[in-house]
């Protein structure tokens, strides 16, 4: 074995009974291995010993003998001890014009050439806590104790599943059949929840929203039996209850009633609060909806149950996918009138004022990637937490580019969240929440 060596006097007489490594100044350990070889020079009592550590061991040797006052007498006296010489200059290729140096004060590539020096200077970090995980719950049914059948794939959106609330919700907040980590093993610890409702119990006033037996208030009451700290988030709208498939009550000549809407939006966010609801989240973009639906909270005891305004909620061709997750789809129409143009950029600050002096303790920008613009313009202008919905078009689009070879799934999902978080986000539901988390969690390790 190849070893470094070193010399240096050891008077014998001090020595006797005492390792030379230990009398030498080294504490030898698992990594570093020490052989006394037998004294060179028999002329005098003061002896030279040479000693030899592996080179399992990558530092090199500082320990001489010498206190620290004669290592500073041999520097002055010009007897420094040689350090390794310094590296070559790397050759540049063959062919490569040799040319002046550009004569800049400033090279910002000096603080990007290595690893250690990016990691430093990074503005903008993302962890799990940042992520909340969006579920899609239905009825379901159990049919054996070894093996749930109620989880139904979502053919647009891969990877993701209608959860039956009574065993797949659970495992996949938990541990998907106790094999693979789900959101809390990797550090996922807020939902939010999304029901698919038979369609007998869908109605034009959307009543089945504030059935305290529901689904929704269901699911949430086992969740927190099981997890307390688990936080959860609720969507506040009647268009997976309503039979005309849109986010309010429809009058019959097709207008969109606000007032009326949020009557009932009320009632819904008060049968989640008393379910045990951490935050609920109007979705539905009615006006007003947000002050009323925080003086339903108080009356009714409320008070810590905070309020995630979906703000700037764009009419998006990106939610297609979604639709088909909970078979929302209007049954006649769009909803332009309720949603906003994605064309408008300023008219997200009315929005956000109105939201902010109603109450909203959060502000959310739907959908995500493709209005960068319009979270950077709220974090600017409102001191409240800013929330991106990353919906399931830009999911299932890198999923798609990820499956046809044409993209890297996983470097083009981590740097879309990272973009979110860039532009001003605080939270970000996605989709991608489990499957970035362990990403994050690799990347510690």
């Amino acid at each position: 074995m190849a070893s470094n060596v070193v010399n240096f006097p050891c008077n014998i007489g001090a020595i006797k009974g005492l390792d030379c490594a230990t009398f030498a100044g080294f504490k030898p350990s698992v990594n570093q291995s020490f052989v006394c070889v037998r004294p060179v020079d028999k002329a005098c009592n003061r002896r030279l010993f040479t000693v030899r550590a592996s080179e399992k061991h990558d530092i090199p040797f500082k320990k001489t003998g010498l206190s620290d006052e004669e290592c500073e007498a041999a520097v002055v006296a010009g007897n420094a001890p040689e350090a390794p010489p310094p590296p070559p200059r790397p050759a540049a290729p063959a062919g490569t014009p040799v040319v002046s140096s550009i004569p800049l004060n400033r090279r910002p590539r000096r603080n990007r050439r290595s690893p250690a020096l990016r990691a430093a200077f990074q503005e903008t970090s993302i962890s799990p806590a940042n992520f909340v995980y969006p579920l899609f719950i239905h009825e379901g049914w159990c049919w054996t104790i070894f093996f749930s059948e109620e989880d139904t794939p979502i053919g647009a959106m891969p990877g993701c599943y209608r959860l039956g609330w009574r065993h797949g919700l659970v495992e996949e907040v938990k541990s998907r059949y106790g094999i693979v980590s789900k959101a809390r093993d990797v550090g996922v610890n807020s939902i939010v929840l999304f029901p698919k409702v038979p369609d007998a119990l869908k109605t034009p006033t959307g009543d089945e929203a504030y059935n305290e037996n529901g689904l929704v208030p269901r699911a949430i009451r086992l969740l927190k039996d099981k997890y307390p700290d688990l936080v959860i988030y609720t969507d506040v709208a009647l268009d997976p209850y309503s039979s005309d498939g849109h986010d309010g009550i429809v009058r019959e000549d097709g207008v969109i009633m606000n007032d009326e809407t949020v009557h009932q939006l009320c009632k819904q966010a008060v049968a989640q609060a008393r379910a045990g609801a951490d935050v609920v989240s109007p979705s539905d973009m009615m006006d007003g909806r947000v002050g009323e639906i925080r003086s339903s909270l108080d009356a009714e005891g409320f008070q810590h149950v905070s309020i995630m305004s979906y703000t700037a909620k764009y009419a998006s061709a990106f939610y297609g996918p979604f639709r088909e997750a909970l078979d929302s789809n209007p049954r006649f129409g769009d909803k332009k009138t309720y949603q906003m143009n994605p064309a408008n950029y300023r008219e997200a600050l009315v929005e956000a004022q109105e939201d902010e002096s109603e109450g909203a303790d959060i502000l959310l920008v739907k959908p995500g990637l493709p209005y960068l613009d319009i979270i950077s313009l709220l974090r600017e202008k409102s001191p409240l937490p800013i929330a991106a919905y990353q919906v399931s078009g830009e999911y299932s689009m890198i999923k798609a580019g990820g499956v046809l070879k044409m993209i890297d799934e996983e470097k083009v999902m981590m740097e879309s969240l990272m973009c979110l978080r860039r532009a001003g986000a605080d939270i970000i539901l996605t989709y991608f929440a489990v499957q970035a988390a362990r990403c994050l969690c690799a990347e510690k390790r």
